[in-house]
């Protein structure tokens, strides 16, 4: 019998490492990437809506028994094909290169991005997989796999989805814009009520990476949340969001990407070039 997963694979072609450009200097690492990325959802799809073991890890977080399965997929797969590279994922923490050198190379994971949504048979959670060369990404991949979409992205190539270019959203009229908004700090309400008159419609759908790449492809035209990110929930996404044309900053203006910021730090603002500086200066 086919699944609806098989029928939606067959329903189109593979994303191709040739769509994201010849000149992708990690072509190789993309390639595991995606590879890794699309096992990893198949392990989702097997277990989704048949769990075993939800546990809780923190008052507004669990983790379950994929998360640990997806997450330990991708680590063996990357020590074995890359020895010196380092690993650093939402469950296991950080993991040091396993030979004497360093590569100056570091895998960024989140297993199962959108888990309270996945344990409770919301269908909106992905895996996200970047690799950081010398502190920046240099590769994305984030993978829904109940709309079998693969978001795709290198530093120096453009961003896909299931093969073809995509362009963040860029709407002429701050009226017209769809945003997910999660702030907090000093002056959250009056941060949320001034934004909230400014844009046509608030959505939070529960997970970060697979957010972001829909401002990416355009179906979100801001995602906005305030510390409690970690390197993991954005590093991909936020690459993919990038190359698409989104302008990606912290909330208070920064450079978005930063491997010293420590877990649960981290803030994001994505948005096209047109609107960000607006968005930044009603948010921050």
């Amino acid at each position: 019998m086919t699944s609806g997963l098989d029928s939606v694979s067959a329903s189109r072609p593979r994303l191709e490492l040739r769509d994201l450009g010849k000149s992708v200097a990690f072509a190789a690492e993309l390639e595991l990437a995606i590879d890794l990325a699309h096992q990893a959802g198949r392990i989702q799809m097997e277990h989704y809506e048949h769990l075993e073991d939800i546990r809780a890890k923190g008052p507004r977080d669990v983790v379950t028994e994929v998360d640990h399965l997806c997450e330990g997929l991708v680590m063996r797969a990357v020590r074995a094909r890359y020895p010196n590279d380092e690993f650093y994922a939402e469950e296991i923490g950080e993991v040091a290169a396993s030979g004497s050198a360093r590569s100056g190379r570091v895998w960024i994971v989140d297993p199962l991005d959108g888990t309270i949504n996945y344990a409770n048979g919301i269908p909106f959670f992905c895996i996200s997989i970047a690799l950081i060369a010398d502190g920046k990404p240099a590769i994305g991949v984030v993978y829904d796999p109940t709309r079998d979409e693969t978001f795709a992205g290198a530093v120096d190539g453009p961003s896909l989805r299931n093969g073809q270019p995509i362009h963040v959203g860029d709407k002429d009229n701050l009226g017209d814009l769809v945003a997910t908004l999660a702030v907090g700090g000093h002056g959250t309400v009056r941060k949320r009520h001034e934004a909230l008159k400014s844009i046509r419609a608030h959505r939070s759908m529960g997970s970060a990476a697979l957010t972001l790449a829909y401002v990416a492809c355009g179906r979100f035209d801001v995602y906005a949340q305030g510390a409690g990110l970690s390197a993991w929930d954005v590093a991909a996404a936020g690459l993919i969001a990038e190359r698409a044309g989104a302008r990606v900053t912290t909330l208070d203006g920064k450079p978005w990407f930063d491997l010293a910021c420590p877990a649960k730090q981290w803030s994001s603002l994505a948005a096209s070039p047109r609107h960000h500086a607006t968005m930044l200066e009603i948010l921050k």
